[in-house]
């Protein structure tokens, strides 16, 4: 990792020398979320070449933020926090807490990524919340210019551990459609709005099966950091 010292003597300024370098924090927050192999850092990170992510996480492994893993058995790399970067928690939760009570909600879902949004809304669904059989739902962004890819299927069978996420049509008969917006969804999620007040204002449409639809906002849970007070509503 190419450093570029602040030259002060302020522990901030070390820090950030530490934890500057596009997508750091980020990787670090992915892993957080439960992420260890390499192709499912990259879908949560969202827009990292491979190569730069695989450039990045040798930097913070060198750096002591992350440890790589080998099974020697099959050859997988997975890769785990170190207690430096655990340490970290603290501060990126203070981080998180700041910038969803002071940074303008339409400001801060401006430029989501679609892919990324929808990887974030797999590890969001609650499986025990929805029928024990399989269900199928179908999401699709009626963004103004339309995403590069608009639709998306969310197939959960009995007995999976996390649903599989689809950008083709699995061919499955869909139980509920999903229709709405990339700041709308975001806003869900980050406690910015709601399902009801989506659906009052337009921003969010539910097809289908009524009783998915009635339960959505028990099967799609929330960051954690929606509970916080003042958080920056969208208008």
């Amino acid at each position: 990792m190419t450093r570029r010292p602040y030259g002060l003597v302020c522990p901030i300024s070390h820090a950030c020398e530490f934890l500057e370098p596009r997508w750091t924090i980020q990787i670090l927050t992915e892993l957080w979320n439960g992420s260890t192999r390499f192709n499912d850092i990259r879908k949560g990170v969202g827009n990292v070449s491979s190569a730069l992510l695989s450039r990045r996480l040798k930097e913070m492994e060198a750096l002591g933020l992350v440890e790589r893993v080998e099974d020697e058995a099959t050859g997988t790399i997975s890769y785990f926090r170190t207690e430096k970067s655990i340490r970290l928690e603290p501060a990126m939760n203070a981080l998180a807490e700041w910038a969803q009570c002071n940074i303008e909600a339409e400001i801060a879902l401006a430029d989501v990524d679609v892919s990324t949004l929808m990887w974030a809304v797999r590890r969001k669904i609650d499986l025990a919340e929805l029928p024990r059989r399989r269900a199928v739902i179908r999401f699709h962004f009626r963004d103004d210019p339309p995403p590069r890819c608009p639709h998306y299927w969310f197939v959960v069978e009995p007995g999976s551990d996390l649903p599989e996420l689809c950008a083709l049509d699995p061919g499955r008969d869909v139980d509920l459609y999903v229709e709405t917006g990339v700041v709308s969804l975001g806003a869900i999620l980050e406690g910015r709005s709601s399902i009801e007040r989506e659906k009052e204002r337009g921003g969010l449409f539910l097809i289908g099966d009524p009783g998915l639809a009635r339960s959505m906002d028990r099967w799609l849970r929330i960051s954690v950091y929606a509970a916080l007070e003042g958080i920056v509503q969208l208008p």
